[in-house]
């Protein structure tokens, strides 16, 4: 089945999977391996990558059968960001159709456990298999949209800023109190999420929702890495598909706390992108993660 995500890197025009296999062979017959690591009953897991846009493209994964010819398992497109985040409670779990992984970050900034597609899935695949007991250390997120809008920003005074900043260091302080099992910080939030619900009902009879609710980040649907965002934009890049002369859009986007990069294709967004303007969609979050290798 064709992947959704392809039109998020300008592949918009692809109708079916027949018109996906020409992008798909070339990753391999150019040869831009950049995997190749022993996968299960000895079998040699290959993996390839086609690059269509500075920092994003098309992964292939496969292996050789018994007269060495090339069998793709899966593909999925992707976009590296360069830009990590560090984490200390994090770790990865294997999907159930493949070997391949989802990572899980529990300190995640917006406060709620992030999981996301794990790109490098043969690294960490082949780590466990080495006996390497997994230990992230940074996760490089970005997400893809197939559809999105934008909103314009609220407006702020500076001393709105630095209150938003001091209430979210005392949130996460109780969090991180709660979720080592204090009662007074649970308690607290509990109080506290009452009072801003009681705010916001008073408040949504004359006021929009989007002027009330700066950013959101939010789980959707049955899949677990999808995620509705809502998040200001604070840089923003214009990249072309060198295939299909296609604009994608690469968006740096933040998140309440969390800063990461969406990217999309430009005839996808309603409104005009700028710095300042706020970005709304749904968004598949995939990864990668750098590990601290200590052996068992």
């Amino acid at each position: 089945m064709m992947h959704k995500f392809l039109r998020s890197i300008g592949f918009s025009a692809l109708q079916n999977d027949r018109e996906t296999e020409f992008y798909l062979d070339r990753a391999i017959h150019e040869k831009y391996r950049t995997a190749f690591v022993a996968g299960e009953s000895g079998r040699v897991v290959e993996q390839y990558q086609l690059p269509v846009a500075p920092s994003m493209g098309i992964t292939v994964v496969g292996h050789r059968d018994m007269d060495g010819a090339f069998v793709r398992d899966y593909y999925f497109p992707y976009m590296h960001s360069y830009e990590g985040t560090r984490t200390e409670e994090a770790g990865i779990e294997r999907h159930t159709e493949r070997e391949t992984y989802a990572g899980i970050m529990e300190d995640f900034s917006s406060g709620i456990t992030l999981i996301f597609y794990l790109c490098n899935s043969l690294e960490a695949g082949q780590l466990k298999k080495m006996g390497v007991k997994i230990q992230p250390k940074r996760a490089f997120l970005t997400g893809m949209a197939t559809e999105g809008k934008v909103l314009l920003p609220i407006e702020k005074q500076e001393e709105d800023e630095e209150h938003f900043k001091q209430r979210k260091r005392e949130q996460k302080r109780l969090f991180d109190a709660a979720r080592a099992g204090d009662e007074d910080a649970i308690e607290t939030l509990t109080e506290t999420d009452m009072n801003l619900m009681s705010e916001i009902n008073r408040r949504i009879e004359e006021e929009d929702l989007y002027t009330l609710v700066e950013s959101s980040f939010m789980p959707t649907g049955v899949e677990c890495d999808q995620y509705a965002i809502l998040g200001e934009i604070i840089s923003l890049r214009v990249k072309s598909n060198v295939y299909t002369h296609e604009n994608v859009l690469d968006l740096k986007v933040q998140c309440n706390d969390a800063i990461f990069h969406v990217c999309m294709n430009e005839k996808d967004l309603l409104g005009v992108p700028a710095i300042g303007r706020r970005f709304k969609g749904n968004v598949w979050m995939q990864g990668e993660m750098e590990f601290l290798e200590e052996n068992k």
